[in-house]
């Protein structure tokens, strides 16, 4: 599973429904645009603004329950430190892959609350 509804049960237990939802959407579109910020610095062979951009989807991804994704930026990381080009775009791929199913899950999760 991509999302750990433990980890948005918390979130919801210690802020509130309405707090909750306020960082979970900001947390979304946070990731969204971090997504689409490493994909054009890759395409820009912009090593520092993807490894940036991977630690903070990183620690965003890990505050709403999103460990896969997570554990994918950080093997990202690692691929573009060691510069491993074919590598580097399987596990793009992936964490677009993952990155979108994320997302769709924590959307369908709040709808599904609200």
């Amino acid at each position: 599973m991509n999302l750990d509804p433990d980890r948005i049960v918390v979130l919801y237990a210690e802020l509130g429904q309405v707090a909750a939802e306020r960082v979970l959407s900001a947390a979304m579109e946070d990731l969204a645009v971090h997504l689409v910020a490493i994909q054009m610095a890759v395409l820009d062979r912009q090593e520092q603004v993807i490894l940036r951009g991977l630690d903070e989807l990183g620690r965003l991804a890990r505050q709403v329950g999103m460990r896969v994704l997570s554990q994918v930026a950080r093997d990202l990381a690692d691929c573009v430190t060691r510069e491993d080009a074919v590598a580097q775009a399987a596990v793009l791929a992936r964490l677009v892959r993952i990155g979108d199913r994320s997302l769709t899950a924590v959307w369908d999760l709040q709808d599904m609350r609200g």
